[in-house]
């Protein structure tokens, strides 16, 4: 198919297009967002950080991540496609920037600057993708695109445990992630919009009842998820009985949300997406809990697959939630990521200082089951 004044058609090769939002959520999220969860056992070890440092950094990174959500739901100049690179450049920078520096400041400028391209890497991924995806006719690819969060997370998990040292992880990780960030650019092909943020219809209205119910079940989930996605690793290698497990929960972990999307997106288009919302928050509920329920090889197995298989799914129910309506979807799918981003920053910092309290993840962990609970509460409010 051909365009007037020779447009080419930016619909072809949906396939190609959904493993160019796959590779860029890869580059982005799966690794340079959580890869710090498996580096950070031997950061901790190396540089004498406490736990409640550790959660600093990660929620420094959230801050970053929160940050990058306002911005990007401004109308910024220029093509969608030149900031998603342009975020995951600086992703790569920041990532190998890591292995530098030795001071909490520096780690904090670093992991915020992160966030901020993470932030952008998603959103205008996204919007992005699934636009196009949209105009196929082909939404159902959306899958493969969300499925990059636990593709990139398997990939450092099997990548960076081969390196001696955190800075020589960082620095594989960077590598990583470049590799993955130029094959988006050869898999996702330029708008030919003249701004980032072209409306595509009239907008309905953001602020509804309805959507801020599923905002805060989203702030609620974000905040749900991150203790366990954070300090998972750092648990199993403090409790010598299950220590065993530290090479491969990671791995666990990831492998279980590669195929999350597809699983949840279609219960969500059987039964409906926000009511899967809720009951894959329960489904996580039981997962964090079961962590510190009994501390032993089962059920920490059972929480990194239950956690690790809701979480993308979640993420993924959200935003294509977030989409449905009429105008540009970036709007809403940014405010939804500046809720999620919210969560994720107290969570971490919430853990840490009871990690350090009490010496260990219960409390903290039987706080965020509760919220994955409620987030399940809130969905069922809005029907």
């Amino acid at each position: 198919m051909r365009f007037p004044h020779g447009i080419p058609d930016m619909t072809r090769a949906p396939v190609s297009l959904a493993f160019g939002g796959l590779l860029a959520l890869a580059a982005g999220m799966g690794i340079g967002r959580f890869v710090y969860t498996p580096i950070l056992p031997p950061m901790v070890e190396a540089l004498h950080l406490t736990k409640s440092q550790a959660g600093l950094i990660a929620s420094v990174n959230f801050v970053g991540y929160l940050a990058g959500a306002l911005l990007a739901a401004l109308r910024l100049p220029g093509q969608r496609r030149t900031w998603l690179l342009g975020a995951l450049i600086v992703n790569v920078v920041c990532l190998a920037a890591m292995a530098a520096v030795t001071t909490l400041p520096a780690f904090f400028v670093l992991r915020a600057v992160a966030g901020v391209a993470s932030a952008f890497i998603l959103i205008f991924s996204s919007a992005l993708v699934l636009d196009r995806l949209a105009a196929a006719g082909r939404s159902s690819l959306s899958a493969i695109h969300f499925a990059g969060v636990g593709v990139g997370i398997v990939a450092s998990a099997l990548v960076v445990p081969a390196f001696d040292g955190w800075r020589s992880m960082w620095l594989a990780s960077a590598a990583l992630s470049l590799i993955a960030s130029v094959a988006v650019v050869a898999l996702v092909p330029p708008d030919h919009h003249s701004t980032a943020s072209v409306p595509t219809g009239r907008s309905t209205g953001i602020f509804t009842a309805r959507f801020l119910l599923l905002a805060g079940a989203y702030g609620l989930f974000g905040f749900g998820y991150i203790i366990t996605a954070t300090f998972i690793v750092v648990m199993v290698r403090a409790s010598p009985e299950i220590a065993g497990l530290e090479p491969y929960i990671w791995v666990m972990f990831g492998l279980a949300a590669v195929p999350s999307v597809t699983f949840w997106t279609r219960l969500g288009a059987r039964w409906g997406i926000v009511r899967m919302f809720a009951v894959a928050s329960l489904v996580e509920a039981f997962g964090v809990a079961a962590s510190v329920l009994w501390v032993n090889s089962a059920t920490v197995i059972l929480s990194s697959l239950l956690v690790g298989g809701t979480f993308v799914g979640l993420t993924a129910l959200g935003l294509i939630s977030a989409r449905e309506g009429s105008g540009d979807p970036r709007g809403r799918i940014a405010l939804m990521t500046a809720s999620f981003g919210t969560g994720q920053i107290l969570g971490p910092v919430f853990a840490g200082h009871l990690y350090d309290l009490t010496g260990s993840l219960a409390v903290p962990s039987w706080c965020a089951a509760a919220a994955l609970v409620l987030a399940a509460v809130l969905c069922a409010l809005r029907h």
